[in-house]
């Protein structure tokens, strides 16, 4: 009988690990809270929010009573969320914006992964890094950084690297709110286009909605579709990675699940709302549970994260996201401007 077993079957044990994970997580949440009020009053960028409130609280990730709930938070809560993204998705997307600039998206993302990995070993980071922070931008931000962080091999740096991941692709992202709408008026895009280019680039679906109403309702429309398709490469991606990243791991250690549990539940769930077999009425208090979720454990990786730890990642890792931003939005542009969408 496995440990989760063991535990499930017997009630006193449920009882006493919820006890040991409430003051952690309950922390947790009430930092999360925090966060979105920030968020909704002031217009602050959640995720960032959430990680900025969590760095002061680094201690208390040490102590015994609140130190197994905050790493519950971190994992746990994480891969629930992470899960839940899949009702957010469906095959109508794909066919609502055509399989031809899908593929672009997805050859984009591959691109900017495979790119990010080898540039990783330049600026004197590991693959890991590569992976996380490629991953990242690629994707949909601070929610596939989680993600892809919870598949990578147990490093030192796991929690330095991770909270530098979320705090400067949040970042990017949000001066991309600002200035890509810009950018698409000076290139002479038209609305549709311009929806193609914010959903295909913009790091965060937040940052994505506000560049793309910015505009007009068409085109906060296409580029927050473009961007819930971006959202469906996590599955595949965390995927191929947990399988590279097992033939990495020595002999001595735990290797990870060859199908991470919430990446096969990401893919149901989407398979299920695909074919419309999830109520309407459970999508939308679904994706705000995801979002929530997502956002507490956020602030528990912030607790989790040593700013004086989080200091030595160096400017040239912050120039790696950079770059990193400013190609995928030239892969992106440049079928759009060559009229091959």
């Amino acid at each position: 009988m496995s440990a989760l077993t063991a535990t499930l079957s017997d009630p006193r044990r449920i009882i006493a690990r919820a006890k040991a994970l409430a003051p952690g997580t309950a922390l947790a949440i009430v930092l999360a809270m925090a966060a979105q009020f920030l968020s909704n009053h002031y217009g602050a960028p959640v995720m960032l929010m959430a990680i900025l409130l969590g760095i002061p609280f680094h201690f208390l990730s040490e102590h015994e009573n609140t130190g197994p709930g905050i790493t519950f938070a971190a994992k746990g809560l994480l891969r629930i969320g992470v899960a839940l993204l899949g009702l957010r998705v469906s095959l109508d997307m794909v066919r609502q914006i055509g399989w031809g600039f899908v593929l672009i998206i997805a050859l984009c993302v591959a691109v900017t992964i495979l790119a990010s990995i080898l540039l990783s070993r330049f600026v004197g980071k590991d693959r890991a890094f590569g992976f996380l922070t490629g991953g990242s931008v690629a994707i949909c931000g601070a929610s596939a950084a989680m993600a892809i962080s919870s598949i990578l091999p147990q490093r030192e740096t796991a929690e330095r690297d991770l909270s530098f991941t979320v705090i400067s692709v949040t970042a990017f992202s949000t001066v991309a709110m600002i200035v890509y709408p810009i950018l698409a008026e000076a290139l002479g895009l038209d609305q549709h286009l311009t929806g193609l280019f914010l959903g295909g680039t913009i790091h965060d679906v937040a940052q994505v909605v506000g560049a793309g109403y910015s505009v007009s309702d068409e085109t906060g429309d296409i580029a927050t579709v473009v961007k819930l398709i971006r959202v469906t490469m996590l599955a595949p991606v965390v995927l191929i990675g947990a399988l590279a990243m097992r033939r990495h791991v020595p002999a001595t250690e735990a290797r990870p699940p060859l199908l991470p549990a919430f990446v096969a539940a990401f893919l149901v769930l989407a398979a299920l709302n695909s074919f419309h077999l999830v109520p309407e009425a459970v999508i939308a208090p679904a994706s705000t549970l995801s979002r929530a979720l997502l956002v507490t454990a956020v602030a528990a990786v912030g607790m989790k994260t040593s700013l004086a730890k989080l200091a030595d990642v160096g400017g040239t890792a912050i120039a790696m996201l950079a770059v990193q931003t400013a190609a995928l939005a030239a892969l992106v542009l440049i079928p759009l401007m060559l009229g091959l969408v």
